[in-house]
């Protein structure tokens, strides 16, 4: 392996940090906008006078915060809007694969415009995987929190849960929950939904001053986590995370092992929340392409690569002990059979 390769496979190790900070700039955004939104509806009600004492303070922070960019808010502060379910970026409309789908779902028709909507995610997701589990949802920064939380516990010898159920399960939930969104004529797959819930709910305690049941439905998936499976919900029963998979399952970037350089360390294995096994290239369909396998792989033997599939198992690492050993052996019997010839 040449050097130039070594560069620039050890470069994808910061991507994580990356991500990370990706997924605290999208949690801060689903703080802030209700912020503005709430202050977007005072400018608009033209009754400043009116407003409570706690209204007016919010109305003057967010005015002096906002005063140097923007000079009409009801139009400049709609750059931004929504949340992860569905919302706008730059005039540009977008939502989550499985809002269209429920709502596609509840109406029992196609509505086109609302389609388009959920094709840059899903274009997305051919190309990067199950990207938007890994890098944009809001709740995966929580969950991931909370197995750092679970790495807390055990070294005070606290057990939690490890229990290994079916992957498929979540496949069953996306369906029943369409099928029940289908009877019902309403969108109910959303309230089992963590990225919807966290974007309404953090709204609800904004402009509202309050949550909804949903708050506690969150916190029981926490604990189901934390209690019984790690990364539970989202392996096993998240409706989305589903979708995202099947959608996923076509990608073409992809994790690969460089098994030349792989020590077979077992590091990547042991950071994968999602019990996949990098170590023997098997990835699959329920990789979101996290990129934490790559941050502690300590010989770099982990990167992306443009494939539709896979790499098959390309057995042990030709650094690892095993795989030394067992090549020591082979060219020590080749070597007896040509000193004996």
């Amino acid at each position: 392996m040449t050097r130039q390769t070594i560069d620039s496979a050890s470069g994808w190790r910061h991507l994580n940090k990356v991500r990370w900070l990706t997924l605290v700039l999208v949690f801060a955004l689903l703080i802030i906008l209700p912020f503005f939104h709430v202050y977007q509806t005072y400018v608009a009600a033209h009754a400043y006078d009116l407003l409570a004492p706690g209204e007016r303070k919010l109305y003057d922070i967010i005015e002096t915060l906002t005063a140097p960019f923007v000079d009409d808010p009801s139009r400049d502060l709609d750059v931004i809007k929504g949340n992860t379910w569905s919302g706008r970026l730059f005039g540009v409309k977008m939502s989550d694969p499985l809002a269209v789908a429920g709502q596609m779902a509840a109406g029992r028709n196609v509505y086109n415009p609302f389609l388009l909507t959920a094709l840059f995610p899903v274009v997305a997701t051919l190309i990067f995987g199950r990207f938007f589990c890994g890098w944009l949802c809001p709740a995966n920064l929580l969950y991931e929190l909370n197995t750092n939380l679970r790495i807390l516990l055990g070294r005070f010898g606290v057990r939690t849960g490890r229990r290994c159920l079916d992957p498929k399960l979540k496949y069953i939930v996306l369906g029943v929950g369409l099928l029940i969104c289908g009877i019902s004529g309403s969108v109910l797959v959303a309230a089992v939904y963590p990225p919807a819930i966290l974007g309404r709910e953090l709204y609800y305690a904004v402009a509202q001053r309050g949550m909804g049941v949903g708050a506690l439905f969150f916190v029981a998936t926490v604990l189901f986590d934390l209690l019984v499976a790690r990364r539970g919900f989202c392996r096993y029963l998240c409706p989305g995370g589903a979708l995202y998979s099947l959608l996923g399952r076509f990608r073409v970037l992809r994790i690969q092992r460089n098994v030349v350089t792989c020590n077979d360390c077992t590091k990547c294995n042991s950071v994968c929340e999602f019990g996949l096994n990098p170590l023997r290239d098997d990835f699959g369909q329920e990789c979101n392409n996290c990129t934490a396998c790559i941050a502690v792989c300590p010989v770099d033997a982990l990167g992306f690569r443009w494939r539709i599939t896979d790499t098959p198992n390309q057995g042990p690492g030709h650094e690892s002990p095993r795989y030394r050993r067992d090549h020591k052996d082979k060219r020590q019997v080749f070597g007896n059979a040509n000193s004996k010839a």
